[in-house]
């Protein structure tokens, strides 16, 4: 274990986290001042005695506000792919990482490492549907992902919204947040939304339906119109339409 600079750290370009609590930095930087950093922080060396960091962001943060010029730290040999790896699985151990932050942190490792989600889950002790489920969050546009976050819901409110159009979505949002819909509450909107969809497409067959009613009715008409004279009767069952048309024999 080193004592390093706090001027030589690099921050770490795999980091899912992009939100810190001010809060909780501020009660760890009182724990750094009243007992010093006891957990130390991972780097690895690069080039020109600087370090970039592996684990430990939050503690660099707070060490900082304290005013700490040295941090303990240990250097671990890693290639970018464990590098990648351990500075997710670092992030995804903490329960406070947004869940948004760990969808786009699981997609970065599987983009740049050219990994299956399989083997993303395996490096991460997760299942592939465990995985899957994750991405899917990213099908949410950037605006509506950053809603979500603001307004404090959960990744089973973004789920609920998933199953909705594109188009929406953000009407969904809004009654969500100026309701304040629990997650079965929202389910249960998800489900009126959808609703009228499938009552529009019924009504679009029906219509669709008719239109041959009416090429059924001209072709009577040609048929009287040129001496044939046949007849016809439609009747509506509960269920189907019947149509019944008599054409007399010739001579």
């Amino acid at each position: 274990m080193l004592s390093i600079p706090l001027s030589s750290l690099v921050p770490n370009r795999y980091q899912p986290r992009r939100m810190f609590e001010p809060e909780a930095l501020e009660e760890l930087a009182d724990s750094i001042r009243q007992h010093g950093l006891l957990q130390p922080i991972s780097v690895r060396a690069l080039e020109r005695g600087r370090y970039e960091l592996i684990a430990g962001e939050r503690r660099v943060r707070a060490a900082s506000m304290v005013g700490l010029k040295q941090l303990p730290a240990i250097v671990l040999e890693a290639s970018e792919r464990e590098y990648a790896v351990m500075a997710l699985v670092e992030n995804l151990q903490r329960a406070d990482l947004a869940f948004f932050e760990e969808a786009e942190g699981i997609a970065r490792l599987i983009g740049e490492h050219d990994l299956t989600q399989e083997e993303a889950a395996s490096l991460l002790g997760k299942t592939q549907p465990t995985i899957a489920n994750k991405l899917r969050l990213l099908r949410l546009s950037g605006p509506l992902r950053e809603e979500i976050t603001r307004l404090g819901l959960t990744e089973r409110h973004a789920r609920a919204l998933l199953r909705l159009p594109d188009e929406q979505r953000p009407q969904a949002l809004d009654r969500i947040s100026a309701a304040g819909l629990t997650v079965a509450e929202t389910e249960r909107l998800v489900e009126r939304m959808l609703q009228p969809t499938h009552t529009l497409r019924r009504k679009g067959i029906i219509k669709d339906v008719r239109i041959f009613f009416n090429t059924i009715n001209r072709a009577l008409s040609i048929m009287k119109e040129s001496g044939v004279a046949a007849d016809a009767k439609m009747l509506e069952q509960e269920d189907h339409y019947e149509y019944i048309i008599k054409i007399p024999k010739s001579g």
